[in-house]
């Protein structure tokens, strides 16, 4: 993992936390959980306030999400918003903990000058026997708390106000008034600051669960969807107008539910030609089979020039391959004047020609179960699944990891925005 980490590809745009009085409310934080304290003088922490230094020190990898069915998080500073999440085994986290900044930007800001904000994302769930359990999650509550008590002190200094302003002989209680200065000197005028975050419960539609193998989880009309393996533990238990089960490895049963549902672009010459995505598809196709053929090519080191020379010399290996014969059709088909025929592909192929909706608000789970499908696109794995990315990665040879650190450094983090919108349709 050392080359992504020199490039940013993991770990990477973390905030570093170094002040003395951030990494002591941290640390009240991690008490509060029943957690150890750092020593550390300096650690990154992301979305959540997970750090993966936290993690190496108290040894435990994911320190804020140990029971699966509970999700904690530690907010030093409204800058967390703007970071990845790297310490979480829902696909959905960063997409609730955006939400809840964006509705609870001013107290979050506010009451992060004085003190740490933690708590728990909860889903009502107390344990995850099998993935009926699931099905119970429809929405999620988040629960606040404060070291020093900030958000207690200034709700019980609002309603102190409240009785000043609706109980005329309330101004000659001494002990109020007085007890209210003493609350004021902690949060400020919360007349004009307002410290509680008020919108804390968010619909929780679709998202990915790393558990039982993966488990994919969406939402239509109240009816749930669930695509897994198919010897995951309650599968196909819920009854049949409650839940659909797809098993992962059913891919025809996989894009009929995304197509039926919705969720994906056809493949359609309105977006196919003008977004560069079939050539991106076969350059990860034929990224693949250079190093299959000759595993000492040092990929990484080839020109685009050299590139291209070594697929002239090799067209006929390339052209026995199924991904890159097809994908060569589809472009002849364009020229032509012949738009793709998705009733005519297999379903292997229908995936490398699909992409999720770019409206839709399930683009980033659908884009991550399509990434699945097509192992060769490492930049699209990268993007909607880093974990199963990791995992891929590892088993890379070195000279492919090699290839594949280059090729995100230079294609992706270069500017993750315009190839994000050029490949996928959107951005954020």
């Amino acid at each position: 993992m050392e080359e992504l980490i020199e490039f940013n590809l993991i770990y990477g745009r973390l905030l570093t936390v170094s002040e003395p009085h951030l990494i002591e409310r941290y640390n009240r934080a991690l008490e509060a959980f029943g957690l150890p304290r750092t020593k550390l003088d300096e650690f990154q922490i992301d979305m959540m306030g997970h750090s993966p230094q936290v993690a190496r020190e108290i040894g435990i990898p994911l320190y804020l999400e140990q029971n699966i069915s509970k999700r904690l998080f530690i907010l030093l500073t409204p800058e967390q918003e703007n970071l990845p999440v790297i310490g979480t085994r829902f696909s959905n986290t960063a997409g609730l903990l955006h939400v809840f900044f964006e509705k609870n930007s001013r107290a979050i800001r506010l009451a992060t000058i004085k003190d740490v904000l933690y708590g728990e994302i909860d889903d009502n769930l107390l344990v995850i026997d099998d993935i009926t359990d699931l099905l119970s999650i429809e929405q999620v509550e988040f629960r606040v708390l404060s070291s020093e008590d900030v958000l207690a002190k200034a709700d019980k200094l609002r309603r102190r106000i409240d009785r000043l302003m609706e109980v005329p002989s309330a101004w000659r209680d001494d002990n109020m008034i007085n007890e209210m200065i003493d609350l004021a000197r902690v949060t400020g005028d919360i007349r004009t600051n307002d410290f509680v975050p008020d919108q804390l419960v968010f619909r929780h539609n679709s998202y990915y669960l790393d558990h039982f193998g993966g488990v994919y989880v969406f939402l239509d009309n109240k009816k749930f969807t669930i695509i897994c393996d198919s010897r995951a533990p309650g599968f196909r238990r819920a009854s049949p107008w409650k839940v659909d089960y797809i098993a992962i490895d059913d891919r025809h049963a996989v894009y009929e539910f995304l197509a039926r549902s919705g969720r994906i672009q056809l493949p359609q010459a309105s977006w196919l030609k003008n977004s560069g995505f079939i050539d991106h598809r076969e350059k990860m196709a034929v990224h693949g089979i250079m190093h299959a053929t000759d595993p000492t090519l040092d990929l990484a080191s080839l020109s685009e020039k050299e590139m291209r020379a070594w697929c002239y010399k090799n067209s006929a290996i390339l052209e026995r391959d199924p991904v890159v014969a097809f994908l060569h059709k589809i472009e002849r088909g364009f020229s032509e004047g012949q738009p793709p025929q998705i009733d005519q592909m297999t379903d292997d192929m229908k995936f490398q020609v699909i992409r999720a909706k770019p409206n839709h608000a399930d683009r980033w789970t659908t884009n991550r179960l399509i990434a699945s499908f097509v192992p060769s696109d490492y930049v699209s794995r990268f993007v909607f699944d880093k974990q199963g990315f990791y995992l891929a990665y590892n088993a890379y040879s070195q000279a492919f990891k090699d290839l594949v650190v280059k090729e995100l450094a230079d294609g992706y983090l270069t500017d993750k925005k315009s190839l994000r919108e050029g490949l996928y349709g959107f951005s954020t």
